[in-house]
């Protein structure tokens, strides 16, 4: 049956709106220039608790930014509720450019890398002299990652009253890398903390280590009055630790003196996006002797400049020595 006349008008015709309504589509964006400027401090299922001028609110990541994510450490522009009060929601619509990344893939063939933590200046690698035991490749590939991303590593040395340091230290002692040795004595009463503040104060630092080394319960000794319920144990089985951190979290130093980043306990620490041109980078009394290097070099095959460099004085050939074991820890497995 015919809804409508033979001869019907345009304005005859029922129209029923869209649930998103009748405004044209646009490709001109705002530019958002009023927005507010905050920082990541956590991300949780798609909803980032930020801080703007000193509150802390819950946003949601803007549909203009695609697949582009927001992670801790981020500096970001916020528009809509910035008051902070509860059951409200604001919106990122700029992500900030970063000056330094940390980054890790699942594993050493996943094409998929993965921020972790953006514009941090150093990266605390923590690691227990024993239970669980030091596992040096793991630290290898956290260095890595470090020259990678533009941070300044930092060594911190866990459970120093169960195993001596030396050995360790020696393994990293041409790297000329600052670190800080504790003891589970020296956490309780404080020194320690105070120790690892002095490397801190005034820098956002990303803590980083295996499960079970005591990294939560030196972020929690650093920041008291942030004390999360994430103290776990180390199974005396496997001496792998249980997972204490399940996401990512920025706390204030007191005194607004820096930041720490304390981030989810790692098994695994996957390099395949790293590029050897650019953790040369790290290494500036080396950097120079690249010039002669064929194109792509690995910098450990027969045709490496840096070697006649080396033996003509320009670098100490423990230094080279770093460099070729930390580029080639993609090719073994943290455990060797």
């Amino acid at each position: 049956m015919r809804r409508y006349g033979k001869h019907t008008d345009e304005d005859d015709i029922r129209t029923r709106p869209g649930r998103r309504g009748s405004r044209p589509r646009t490709s001109i964006r705002p530019k958002h220039e009023d927005a507010a400027e905050g920082m990541v401090l956590t991300v949780d299922r798609g909803r980032l608790t930020c801080l703007v001028d000193g509150r802390t609110i819950l946003a949601m990541k803007a549909r203009e930014l695609g697949r582009k994510a927001a992670v801790v450490g981020d500096r970001v522009a916020i528009v809509g509720d910035l008051s902070g009060q509860k059951d409200t929601l604001a919106r990122i619509v700029r992500i900030e450019e970063r000056t330094s990344v940390l980054r890790r893939t699942a594993d050493d063939d996943d094409p998929f890398e993965r921020v972790v933590v953006a514009n941090a200046d150093q990266l605390a690698i923590v690691t227990a002299l024993a239970d669980p035991e030091p596992r040096p490749r793991l630290i290898d590939r956290c260095l890595v990652a470090a020259f990678d991303g533009g941070l300044e590593p930092l060594l911190v040395l866990t459970k120093s009253d169960l195993a001596p340091p030396d050995k360790l230290l020696e393994l990293y002692g041409d790297l000329d890398i600052p670190y800080v040795v504790t003891s589970r004595e020296e956490l309780e009463n404080g020194d320690a903390a105070d120790r690892v503040r002095a490397q801190l104060d005034g820098r956002i630092t990303a803590f980083v280590g295996h499960s079970g080394v005591g990294k939560t319960t030196l972020v929690n000794a650093l920041v008291p009055e942030e004390r999360r319920r994430l103290t776990g144990h180390v199974n005396a089985v496997t001496g792998r630790g249980r997972h204490t951190t399940t996401s990512a979290l920025a706390l204030p130093l007191a005194g607004d003196d820096g930041w720490v980043i304390d981030t989810p306990g790692v098994r695994s620490f996957g390099l395949a996006h790293v590029d050897p041109s650019r953790v040369i980078h790290a290494f500036p009394d080396l950097e120079a002797g690249t010039e002669g290097c064929p194109r792509a070099c690995s910098h450990d095959e027969p045709d490496c400049a840096l070697d006649a460099w080396v033996a003509d004085g320009h670098a100490d050939p423990a230094r080279l020595y770093s460099l070729r074991r930390l580029l080639s820890t993609r090719e073994r497995t943290e455990g060797d």
